[in-house]
């Protein structure tokens, strides 16, 4: 503890399209976090498909933690479901496939044949969603990497494992495995068992906040940190640390959505929901910090502007979403939950070809696509934070909008008006706030979780944006999508 009664943290914040280390000074009165160092994410597309470059993103860490300079603690946190597998000596064998890659086409089905699908809902909680690690690892029998691993590390668990030299999987990423009980907030090894997946692959559970090893001296060195630096375990999945760090108030109803490359929309829970109104709806239940359920729909998110931009080869999004804000409303609208956008590739030909397929006006221009995405992902939102509300029979007066979208004004406004309450935009770095937190906890900062959201609202920029407009046409555009079922009975 410093003389001003601070500790700075490492955040090791890894993204689906780039990586961050961020340094936070943490204090009762005090929370400051600050970059240290950026880097890219890029998938490789190798002959053998897509896959992520693992070495790459190590790399990038040991340079941030070398920017960062001396911290008391460092804590990892990454995108869910991928993993990396170990041979006997704890060498990586081969490097770790992308969630995005075609392997497990044709796999759901597989399973499902031994494990129904509402069986499977029941057991685990978790959405249908073709890249869970439970498919990963059943598209994977018979390789040679699968039949040579004695280990296997979800991400987050895999860089702490370099850097530490110990093995543990933490639990809010475990969850989305789909090989969880959300209830009991352990393996389920009956369904691994029917589906032949063999568990003792994974290392033992560790939960926020528990010790997670001590850097390697190899590694101090390399990092030019003086030691020991101990590795805290936190919300090791970005969404668990990012809903950690929703600056919501002890009595609030809130919901949350976590914007970036996806967008992650729902309630915090104390209990999992697991009803087939729920699985119907392709809600999950992902285990979040102190206990808490996430119950939330994955929706495609800022991707579909991502992959646009990438095809047009523009960077400057600035002048983009100015073009956007000049757009007629809700003209061109998709459902932004479609599984045909979950691909790269050709991302504004395939939003034409939704629109013409919903009888709308096809969108053209850079700015005209831009807008159809930005109102679709509003009426995505809308529509999961509707059903989370009816499924969980729990009422939200604010969303709470978190991550990198909270930076982006118009989606920001087009979501309250699309909601019909106001939201509540920030922090922008809401993954690494919630990792920081967990780490200061755990390192003497007292307080629950409530008291570290209101350490966030009184020392984070938050903008507020009330619902304008008129819904009804929300209503009429939420029609004009495939997202507009009737609501689960």
């Amino acid at each position: 503890m410093s003389a001003t009664g601070t500790k700075t943290f490492a955040a090791v914040d890894l993204g689906a399209s780039s990586g961050r280390v961020m340094a936070g000074r943490v204090g009762p009165d005090t929370l400051h976090l600050t970059e240290a160092h950026r880097f890219p994410n890029r998938p490789v597309h190798l002959p053998e498909g897509l896959r992520w470059d693992i070495l790459g993103l190590y790399g990038g860490v040991l340079d941030g933690l070398r920017a960062a300079g001396p911290v008391d603690s460092l804590g990892i946190d990454s995108w869910a479901v991928d993993y990396g597998l170990l041979a006997a000596d704890g060498s990586l064998l081969g490097n770790p496939v992308h969630y995005r890659d075609r392997r497990t086409e044709g796999v759901p089905e597989q399973v499902w044949a031994t494990v129904p699908p509402d069986d499977l809902y029941r057991a685990t909680g978790i959405q249908y969603a073709p890249f869970n690690t439970l498919y990963q690892l059943v598209a994977a029998r018979g390789t040679p990497q699968l039949a040579s691993a004695r280990s296997l590390l979800l991400i987050p668990d895999l860089i702490a494992y370099w850097l530490t030299g110990e093995r543990g999987t933490e639990l809010t990423n475990a969850s989305t495995t789909q090989l969880i009980d959300p209830r009991t907030g352990d393996w389920n090894r009956p369904l691994a068992d029917r589906l032949g997946i063999d568990l003792a692959l994974f290392a033992p559970l560790r939960r926020p906040g528990d010790p997670a090893g001590t850097l390697l001296p190899a590694v101090q060195e390399r990092a030019g940190l003086p030691g020991p630096v101990p590795v805290t375990a936190v919300g090791s999945h970005d969404t668990a640390s990012a809903v950690a760090a929703v600056p919501a108030g002890r009595r609030e109803r809130f919901a949350y959505l976590c914007t970036g490359t996806w967008s992650l929309a729902g309630l915090e829970l104390d209990a999992p929901v697991t009803t087939g109104a729920s699985r119907a709806a392709n809600f999950t239940n992902e285990l979040g910090v102190d206990g808490t359920v996430r119950f939330l729909r994955n929706i495609m998110g800022l991707w579909l502007l991502q992959e646009c931009m990438r095809t047009w080869e523009l960077t400057d999004v600035t002048s983009l979403l100015a073009e956007a804000a000049r757009m007629p409303d809700l003209r061109y609208v998709v459902d932004a939950a479609a599984p045909e956008f979950l691909a790269p590739g050709n991302m504004p030909g395939r939003i034409a070809a939704a629109c013409r397929a919903n009888g709308g006006p096809v969108p053209d221009s850079p700015g005209e696509i831009t807008r159809c995405v930005l109102d679709s992902l509003a009426l995505a939102h809308r529509r999961a934070i509707r059903e989370a509300q009816h499924l969980a029979d729990r009422e939200a007066d604010v969303v709470h909008l978190v991550g990198g979208g909270s930076r982006n004004a118009l989606l920001c406004q087009l979501t309250a008006d699309a909601c019909g309450v106001p939201v509540i935009a920030g922090p922008a770095e809401a993954a690494a706030l919630g990792n920081v937190l967990v780490q200061a906890r755990a390192h003497g900062l007292p307080g629950d979780l409530a008291s570290t959201r209101e350490l966030i609202a009184r020392t984070q920029p938050l903008t507020r944006y009330e619902p304008s407009g008129d819904p009804t046409a929300w209503e009429a555009a939420a029609r004009r999508t495939e997202d507009a079922r009737p609501l689960p009975a």
